[in-house]
């Protein structure tokens, strides 16, 4: 079977930005409490009117410039989002029709932070089979639209933005995916989610008076699964590609909170220059932040052909994963 490449890499971010500083106007917290507790300085918020699909388009409109791939060529979109326009249909039908990818089937997967490298797991199959030559795979997220603004441990975290890949396969064995682990533990799922609006806690009075329609996290617990998380799944990764840490040229990761990233390097025994960051500028934009992390780093130049690329990312459920490749 052919490996799978990514050929293009697109991303998108709205125009306002909020920074800490506005958030100490809005919040009892401050500007030192937010920078030495998570790393973000500055996070942005879609505009009024605009919808996940338009910067999910925006995004995936650079990617294929990028790789030089006209709409009607994509074969499938996979977008990975818990903050579509609406219920239904999905935000990948929309994205769609907005392209004008008429040849395309599309479909969203719902896997919060870890979505985007979900999505790249499914369409790699689609890919590696033979059923499409080239497939579109986004992370899109308007968390700034479900998260609790008087909640100052969740609202200074979250950012709006959309990263994307375009895939393709490739015969070269030098180059492509060479692999990706997915897991979930639904048992740890109250830790971070968005409890009320769905069929358990229809929408209601009750349920927006206890904004139970706006993200609850337990950030201690979060923080101590993730890095025992990330770290082993990277673990797995290298050693299923007979790789070991020190192979691992770029680390491209979904971005939380700094002091995550820090410890999952640290029992990685990676040093943290080779992981590109954005979260200072961004904050957390779930879904994404690993493709548009990978999308900076690639526009910057520091992915060079045959690098070894580790990329990881974690989000409720729990959901996490791993994947690496050479660019």
């Amino acid at each position: 079977m052919a490996r799978t490449q990514i050929i293009g890499t697109g991303s998108y971010a709205p125009e306002k930005v909020l920074t800490n500083a506005d958030l100490e106007k809005i919040v009892d917290t401050t500007d030192e409490w937010i920078t030495a507790r998570t790393g973000i300085r500055k996070r942005r918020v879609a505009a009024p009117g605009e919808a996940t699909s338009d910067m999910a388009v925006q995004a995936a409109r650079r990617a294929l410039e990028m790789a030089g791939v006209q709409p009607e060529e994509l074969g499938l979109i996979v977008v990975g989002t818990v903050t579509p326009d609406m219920p239904m249909p999905s935000c990948a039908a929309v994205v769609q029709a907005k392209l004008g990818a008429k040849n395309a089937f599309a479909f969203d997967i719902s896997a919060a932070c870890s979505g985007s490298l979900y999505a790249l797991n499914v369409a790699d199959q689609f890919i590696r089979n033979g059923q499409v030559k080239r497939a579109l795979v986004i992370g899109a997220e308007m968390l700034s639209r479900a998260v609790n603004w008087e909640d100052r441990n969740t609202c200074v975290l979250f950012g709006d933005a959309a990263g994307a890949m375009v895939l393709a396969p490739t015969e070269d064995a030098e180059r492509g995916l060479l692999s990706t682990h997915l897991y979930t533990d639904g048992s740890f799922a109250d830790i971070l989610c968005i409890p009320g609006g769905g069929t358990s806690k229809p929408t209601c009075e009750a349920v927006l008076k206890e904004k139970l329609h706006t993200l609850h996290m337990n950030g201690r617990e979060v923080f101590k699964f993730a890095v025992r998380a990330l770290a082993d799944s990277t673990h797995t990764a290298l050693k299923a590609n007979g790789l070991h840490v020190r192979d691992v040229d770029h680390v491209i990761s979904h971005q939380a909170n700094i002091r995550i990233l820090e410890a999952v390097l640290q029992r990685l025994e990676l040093p943290v220059e080779k992981c590109w960051l954005n979260l200072h500028e961004y904050g957390n934009t779930s879904s994404a932040s690993l493709p548009m992390t990978l999308d900076e780093a690639n526009r910057a130049g520091r992915l060079k052909q045959g690098d070894v690329v580790a990329m990881m990312a974690i989000g409720a459920g729990m959901t996490w994963g791993s994947a690496v490749m050479r660019w």
